[in-house]
């Protein structure tokens, strides 16, 4: 079985940097950037074609919203997984409207977050998006 490509896009640097290693660890999970901000992600996902991008949802710049739109423009197939601190219903909404299979809190177990990765690395693309 092919590895899932994942990237992730999160400020919060020892966050980033934790679940980078976590995610590593997995056999299914081949972690191909890791990025601080939105900007950068967009211009460095489209020549890594990550499966999955997980994503934060409040970031200085580009909030998550924005950034899974202009992810989506350019990659259309790829998935994003928003895995926030916490998320009002209306934010939620924003990034399920943009485009993101499902929304996540950062309070999630390790195991739930990579089961979500997995999940909508495997998806069909006509499967409804989820509000984990």
């Amino acid at each position: 079985m092919q590895r899932v490509r994942v990237a992730l896009v999160e400020d919060n640097r020892l966050f980033r940097e934790t679940l980078a290693l976590v995610l590593g660890l997995i056999d299914e999970v081949e972690v191909v950037g890791s990025f601080e901000g939105g900007a950068e992600a967009i211009e460095a996902c489209e020549g890594l074609r990550p499966d999955v991008v997980v994503i934060d949802y409040r970031m200085p710049g580009l909030d998550g919203a924005e950034v899974t739109r202009a992810l989506l423009r350019v990659l259309p197939a790829t998935r994003v997984v928003c895995l926030t601190a916490s998320v009002s219903e209306a934010e939620r909404g924003r990034v399920l409207e943009a485009g993101a299979v499902a929304c996540l809190t950062k309070d999630a177990s390790l195991d739930r977050i990579a089961g979500a990765i997995l999940e909508v690395a495997r998806a069909e693309p006509s499967q409804s998006r989820s509000q984990q």
